[in-house]
């Protein structure tokens, strides 16, 4: 047998033989070996990328460390990343093999293995295929990284302090506040019940406990419907004969009863109106209910969640309802009179009662399942919205909860930014904690990825955006 083991064919050295020859670095034991060639311009490229791409190296952009310095800088996971791709990466690209280039050798392919494609003996590879290696490994490495520190791709997951307990029930603290603004009078109303059984006595039929209510409304024209609303609706809901078994439909009765006792009565002003917005808890089911441009806000873990929609006549689907029904929208006023497509009262507009009118008092819902991760609830008038984001509210709210936690301050707070801000209308506010604790710090896990922004501060950062647009 000739020497290095090569086979004897028909017409002399195979072709191997003759590759060995000329670049006996590139064989060893009689196989074609791909890192011998490849190694060190293979590792550096990887290297390279992973210094551009992320900071798992702290290496300066000045410095030029040997590949095996930076290999020895590599955590262990991603050794073996790199390991595992280079040993796969070469039927990634190019069907596992480079084109051949003049004067090359083209190898045998090994028995069992699939054909295509040629691996040249000496050169640089073609460009884009180191590309194409560059980037798979460099990918993954990352995902390497990933799978060690625990991240999801593209996600930030907090961490709360205790684990969310499938027995959670909330205990309601509240605070308000109501202010006149720039107005010559006021008519905004608000309503704040922390205790239902003990506010509503044992006359009231079985109610789950523990239970709260709160409501927000904001007059116009007059102060009478605000009034009347604020005095009658919780005891139309308790009185409602869905109550307790279907509350939706008790809610929505009595937001309709409501509107039709304005119509009926000789004592109050039937064309004065008010928007109506109700937040009803029972354990750690929150509903709410809306009509009009009040709004409800959800505080969790630091985000905003809006749990209402403002009904503006100029909101898409309120327009096309409106219309539906005979009614105009001209310059954001429905009908050319009122800047709100639904509201209790206002009877001037809606004409006789029992008659189709584009003005309806009928609420839209919203219910959610509080947990540990839904801090507080905030009401608020369309005084306060028109000049603040929700996710600037949650924000204020959370800090000032964080540094005294008092609900009755927060809501203060907001209303005296809400002035500072040139807020043009009467201005009330309630806030609602689930907790007798302040919010918990919001921890952000550390990884070797180093981040400039805590994800409390990307919240703060985009409500002084939005406030600002």
């Amino acid at each position: 047998m000739p020497p290095g083991g090569a086979h004897m064919s028909a017409g002399g050295w195979g072709p191997r033989a003759r590759a060995r020859e000329a670049h006996p670095a590139v064989h060893s034991c009689g196989r074609w070996d791909h890192t011998n060639l490849h190694d060190q311009l293979l590792l550096h490229s990887l290297s390279l990328s992973l210094i551009k791409s992320t900071s798992f190296l702290s290496l300066s952009s000045s410095s030029s460390p040997s590949p095996s310095h930076r290999h020895q800088l590599l955590r262990p996971s991603a050794i073996a990343a790199d390991r595992s791709i280079r040993s796969h990466s070469f039927s990634d690209a190019g069907d596992g093999r480079f084109p051949p280039r003049s004067g090359g050798v083209e190898p045998e392919t090994p028995p069992g293995s699939s054909g295509g494609g040629s691996t040249p003996v000496g050169g640089k590879p073609p460009r884009h295929h180191l590309t194409s290696i560059r980037h798979c490994a460099s990918s993954a490495r990352i995902a390497a990284a990933t799978a060690e520190f625990d991240l999801g791709a593209g996600t930030l997951s907090l961490i709360s302090p205790t684990d969310i307990r499938p027995g959670f029930l909330p205990v309601f603290r509240s605070g308000s506040c109501a202010d006149i603004g720039t107005k010559s009078y006021m008519e905004d109303e608000h309503v704040c019940v922390d205790n239902l059984i003990e506010h509503l006595g044992v006359r009231t039929p079985v109610i789950p406990a523990p239970g709260a209510f709160y409501g927000v409304f904001d007059g116009h024209g007059g102060t009478d419907a605000a009034c009347f609303v604020r005095k009658n609706l919780l005891r139309f809901i308790i009185e409602d004969g869905h109550f307790p078994s279907s509350i939706e439909k008790a809610i929505r009765s009595a937001f309709v009863r409501a509107d039709h006792a304005i119509a009926d009565s000789h004592s109050l002003d039937r064309n004065s109106g008010t928007t109506a917005l109700t937040a009803l808890i029972f354990g750690r089911t929150l509903l709410v209910a809306n009509a009009g441009d009040c709004r409800a806000v959800l505080g969790k873990r630091g985000r905003a969640v809006e749990l209402s929609r403002d009904h503006k006549p100029s909101c898409r689907s309120e327009k096309i309802r409106i219309e539906n029904l005979g009614g105009t929208v001209f310059d954001g006023y429905l009908n050319g009179q009122l800047s709100v497509a639904r509201a209790i009262g206002d009877w001037h507009v809606k004409g006789s009662k029992g008659s189709m009118s584009p003005l309806t008092a009928e609420p839209e819902f919203q219910e959610v399942r509080l947990t540990e991760e839904d801090e507080f609830l905030i009401i608020g008038c369309d005084g306060l919205w028109d000049v603040m984001t929700s996710q600037c509210a949650v924000t204020m709210v959370r800090k000032e909860l964080m540094t005294h936690n008092d609900p009755e301050r927060c809501s203060q707070e907001l209303v005296q930014e809400a002035l500072r801000r040139n807020s043009c209308d009467n201005l009330t506010v309630v806030v609602v904690c689930f907790s007798s604790d302040p919010p918990p710090q919001i921890e952000v896990p550390r990884f070797r990825v180093r981040r400039s922004i805590s994800m409390e501060g990307l919240h703060m950062l985009k409500g002084a955006l939005d406030s600002n647009a």
